[in-house]
């Protein structure tokens, strides 16, 4: 008679059990001792510009409320890709932070072929902030506007040239988008970040750029450049006199920078919580949103979920508008 072989015990010995145990719990754990030391945010851009800018505000902020050191590393080039590979790369613990924008995870898809994804390689935290792209001029151009602008480059099309943080970035698509709709192909002059840009476009070397109205504004008001028009749906906050490019006849060039927190993928749950629940303290605060605000930026904050959201509709939609238009880089 042959008896049928007992079933596998599915008891683990004490040892086991103790080491599975273990292994469940170390990751809350982790969590819930996080954060030991020095947090990085590794920005996109050189120093100096927008991103820059705004992601030391939230690091001294974040560092008040976390009690531990927060610095900002700046890892520019390829439109941000550089650092955005860097930072998908770096070990999921919470001490590597992404502060990614409208060009590392919503343009970089649509241009380029990466060594990263903007959505499965990084775990989001949350929206910091917007500013719309604006046009500015060197004060040298004689105009006070937009289409004025449109109708010197006409006259004299191989007399201009305009600056862009680089090829690929939110202010190179806008400058893109301005030639179509005026039918001139203006040279675009790529620089490594908006602020060399911004320095050249004051200085002569180049007469027109698109920023964002975050970067632009300070020269804006010291009367160092020339606001012509908000290249956005609506106007700013900040400027409210200032029309945008579609009041002025200038059509489907609608561009804004936004600006958001991320972590590598795979970063503990309570991580990403905790960081999402403290930025958006620090965000909060009255007198960060009024630094940031002053500047020409308008905070936003929101949910992990939201973010993730948001930059997979973001991919989706400027693969249509880059497709649409035909702009490549070189």
């Amino acid at each position: 008679m042959l008896l049928t072989p007992p079933a596998p015990s599915i008891l683990l010995s004490p040892v086991m059990a103790g080491l599975s145990l273990s292994l469940a719990l170390a990751g809350p754990a982790q969590a819930q001792s996080w954060p030991e030391k020095t947090i990085t945010i590794v920005v996109p851009t050189a120093a100096g510009g927008a991103n820059d800018a705004m992601a030391r505000i939230i690091g001294q902020g974040l560092s008040t409320r976390l009690g531990k050191p927060v610095i900002v590393e700046n890892k520019a080039g390829a439109n941000g890709a550089i650092a955005s590979e860097y930072a998908a790369r770096a070990t999921p613990d919470g001490y590597t932070l992404m502060f990614g924008y409208i060009a590392t995870h919503g343009i970089n898809p649509a241009l380029q072929k990466l060594k990263y994804d903007p959505v499965t390689d990084f775990e989001a935290i949350g929206m910091v902030a917007a500013s719309p792209i604006v046009l500015v001029a060197n004060n040298a151009v004689p105009v006070t506007n937009a289409k004025g602008l449109v109708d010197l480059i006409k006259a004299k099309p191989n007399s201009f040239s305009y600056a862009t943080a680089g090829n690929g970035t939110a202010p190179h698509i806008a400058g893109e988008l301005f030639n179509l709709s005026i039918g001139v192909p203006v040279v675009n002059v790529p620089y490594k970040g908006a602020a060399p840009g911004i320095v050249d476009t004051i200085g002569g070397t180049t007469q027109y750029m698109f920023p964002s109205l975050f970067t632009a504004y300070p020269q804006v008001k010291g009367g160092k450049l020339r606001a012509l028009g908000v290249a956005g749906d609506k106007r700013s906050k900040t400027m409210p006199e200032l029309p945008t490019l579609a009041e002025q006849g200038i059509a489907n060039v609608n561009i804004s920078q936004w600006y958001a927190m991320f972590a590598p993928a795979k970063t503990p749950k309570a991580v990403i919580d905790r960081l999402n629940k403290e930025m958006n303290a620090v965000l909060n605060d009255k007198a960060v949103e009024a630094k940031i605000e002053a500047q020409g930026a308008e905070v936003e904050t929101g949910t992990p979920e939201q973010l993730k959201a948001f930059v997979q509709k973001e991919v989706g939609h400027w693969k249509n508008v880059v497709s649409a238009a035909k702009i490549k880089i070189e």
